[in-house]
């Protein structure tokens, strides 16, 4: 089978690796000119909008996904109207937009931070009257790794968050004074099948995610699972699917979703029994669903910046190097390590020999 993948970064060239074994092959459509998935498939160098372009992307595949949500809106139209797309141009749209999502949420009963959209300066004011402070000011659309977001702690930062972002369409949410950062990963086949992988615990620093560790029994699996069925069930969604949540006190609050594979789940590549890239392209396909058990203690560091050094990495038991091909870059994700072990404290060992690496690397 020949996938079409729009985008070719590395969240496609790691689906790519994933579905070689399965005897699948790959065309990717980029507008960048040596894309780091590039090597793994046919690259089309194009715009997303071109329209000859998707024509011949649409016709050198059987079915197409996306590797990024912020693939413009109406190619994933286009695309959908040729060939089958997958998840749906739906998802797509619902998580372009934060104003969308968090509607998404209300109109299903999941608990989000209180938010409020803001179009002028008056309305941020009005908005911090309403949320209180400290609230977090985000581009409804485009922001990821910390980007397109101010916290504002007191009236003094207004000012500064508007000159920064005001030129766009806003959204204002009450900060959530959270005691961990969660994700859910759930993956759903074309038959309506449905599969979670345990909830997995982040942890970001300038916005950007450092360190994910699946947590085996979490007392919020069963919640995470509720949470993600509604909106994964509501979209008519096939493929993986990342929920981001807030544990506060007992409870989850909704922060986003990714209609993709996800930063959070690259621990499963050595992980669990299926890594969430070959069973999305299992979804898309119309396979049966991998399992999604975790084979037992394992976690993700990020390089961001610089990777270590690949011989440093490769000392140490139990970790597996991913590099994704690009150039040192500050605040770019480079590679990850997914670290395995045969017991917590061993885990925790290996946690703290990598992330020291990562960060003298980092630039």
């Amino acid at each position: 089978m020949k996938i079409g993948i729009l985008g070719a970064g590395q969240l496609g060239r790691m689906l790519a690796l994933a579905g070689y074994p399965l005897d699948q092959r790959f065309v990717f459509l980029d507008p960048t000119p040596d894309p780091c998935a590039a090597p793994l498939g046919e690259h089309l160098q194009a715009d997303y909008l071109d329209e000859a372009a998707l024509a011949a992307f649409c016709a050198g595949c059987d079915v197409a996904t996306f590797e990024f949500e912020n693939v413009p809106a109406r190619t994933a139209d286009v695309v959908a109207a040729q060939r089958p797309l997958y998840p749906p141009p739906q998802a797509l749209a619902t998580a372009q937009d934060r104003l969308n999502e968090k509607k998404l949420f209300d109109d299903l009963g999941i608990p989000v931070p209180r938010y409020l959209p803001v179009a002028t300066r008056q309305a941020l004011d009005m908005a911090v009257r309403i949320t209180g402070l400290p609230a977090v000011l985000k581009t409804r659309r485009m922001g990821y790794d910390g980007k397109g977001q101010a916290v504002l702690r007191q009236p003094e930062d207004l000012d500064a968050a508007w000159a920064q972002l005001g030129s766009q369409p806003l959204i204002l949410e009450a900060f959530v004074p959270f005691q961990r950062e969660i994700s859910c990963l759930a993956v759903r086949g074309r038959d309506g099948g449905l599969a979670f992988y345990p909830v997995v615990e982040n942890r970001h620093r300038d916005g950007i995610l450092r360190l994910s560790t699946p947590v085996l029994d979490d007392p919020m699996q069963a919640q995470a699972e509720d949470y993600a069925r509604r909106v994964i069930e509501k979209l008519d969604y096939v493929g993986v699917m990342a929920f981001e949540f807030f544990v506060a006190d007992g409870q989850l609050f909704a922060n986003e979703i990714a209609p993709r594979v996800h930063n959070s789940g690259h621990w499963s590549i050595e992980g669990a029994v299926c890594s969430q890239f070959e069973n999305h392209l299992r979804a898309v396909a119309g396979l049966p669903l991998g399992s999604t058990a975790a084979r037992g203690y394992s976690a993700m560091v990020n390089f961001i910046g610089s990777a270590p050094d690949t011989a440093a990495l490769a000392a140490i038991a139990g970790v597996h190097v991913h590099l994704y091909g690009k150039s040192a870059k500050a605040k770019r994700k480079v590679g990850h390590a997914t670290l395995t072990a045969s017991d917590a404290a061993e885990l925790q060992t290996r946690i703290a020999q990598v992330t020291a690496l990562a960060d003298a690397a980092e630039i």
